[in-house]
């Protein structure tokens, strides 16, 4: 199968993270007759810096004319300050170009590293969630400004029913290949939008009987993330809660270096780790690269290349269980970024 893949290694670590997944997309090609075209591209600031856009228009026509897009990281906090143009505008942009209204991030365990998270292992074992948060609509897209005088600032925050519906559809879906049980996250006790978002869930959820649908509001959902996280399958949720309840669900895993996403729509994707771009790490050898890895199995997953997807889990999974990763995860004879990458590959190559 030959696919054609927009590599966008972004900032910090992004271009070292995003070689370890190209090493392993290689060695998944070489064992399974596959021909993966890559074709790299700007975004962020790095893109700021060569041409004065963090999304250059060369980028979105490399980004659209692919099978995927393959991210790896966006920020430089030499732009903290600057209120006109910010590297993480590059990401917004193409997340609206394409169309990527649906946000996917996997959450579960591994066993050798429950002693790495912060919380209890008895509140973590067991945890095997997925996050579906729309991606292009809701309060970070709403009309904002200030008043003439500046003392008064605004963000709305607008759904229709279509943008509900087409998220909405996707996670029943999902949910109906796993353990059937859908929860939607909002605030209906005081948010319209939330209302809305409940009448749209209600009246899709007749059309998939064998899921069960839990509502939750966002207070609770975000403590019984922490409490008991095992009790979630699907969690459905708009824009801002599914930003920040991803970003808690994170510490369960021990490290947000393993975490990884898709943004998918009707034409196209993009798959990247859910980390920033940690510049304090940057050219050090020691940022992990298996949240990016693990992103290239979701575009796998994407490509219908199930067993090769599989194949890069099972490599990630033995080097967990080998304790052949990085010092985030692996505190005593870590290895660095290279060699963890070179690990996957050579695991992959001689099974």
């Amino acid at each position: 199968m030959k696919k054609n893949i927009a590599v966008l290694s972004g900032d910090g670590i992004g271009p070292e993270i995003m070689r370890q997944s190209i090493k392993v997309l290689n060695a998944i090609a070489k064992k399974f007759n596959h021909n993966f075209v890559y074709q790299e591209a700007l975004i962020g600031a790095i893109a700021i810096q060569k041409t004065g856009d963090p999304m250059p228009k060369e980028t979105l026509e490399i980004c659209m004319e692919s099978d995927a897009v393959l991210l790896g990281t966006v920020g430089n906090p030499n732009y903290d300050s600057d209120t006109k143009m910010r590297p993480e505008q590059g990401l917004l942009k193409i997340r609206k170009v394409m169309d990527l209204y649906c946000n996917i991030r996997p959450i579960t365990t591994y066993d050798l590293l429950m002693n790495s998270s912060p919380l209890k292992m008895e509140y973590i074992k067991g945890t095997d969630f997925i996050i579906y948060r729309e991606l292009i609509s809701g309060i970070y897209f709403g009309k904002k400004g200030r008043s003439v005088d500046g003392k008064q600032a605004y963000d709305y925050c607008c759904y229709s029913s279509d943008e509900i519906e087409r998220i909405g559809r996707d996670a029943f879906k999902a949910a109906l290949l796993r353990k059937k049980k859908l929860t939607l996250v909002d605030k209906a006790n005081v948010l319209e939008t939330s209302r809305l978002w409940r009448e749209i869930i209600k009246k899709i959820s007749i059309d998939y009987p064998e899921v069960i649908v839990d509502f939750l509001l966002v207070d609770n959902a975000s403590m019984q993330i922490i409490l008991n996280s095992s009790r979630f399958d699907i969690i459905l949720t708009e824009n801002m809660f599914g930003d920040i309840l991803s970003d808690e669900s994170s510490v369960i895993t021990g490290s947000i270096g393993l975490l990884p996403s898709a943004s998918i729509g009707r034409k196209n994707a993009i798959f990247e780790p859910v980390h920033g771009s940690y510049p304090q790490a940057e050219g050090k050898n020691i940022a992990n690269p298996l949240g990016c890895v693990l992103s290239a199995a979701m575009m796998l997953d994407y490509f219908e290349l199930s067993n090769e997807a599989q194949e890069i889990r099972k490599s990630v999974a033995n080097s967990i269980h080998n304790k052949k990763s990085t010092v985030d995860i692996c505190k005593h004879k870590s290895l660095g970024t290279e060699e963890v990458g070179d690990f996957l590959s050579q695991y992959i190559l001689n099974r």
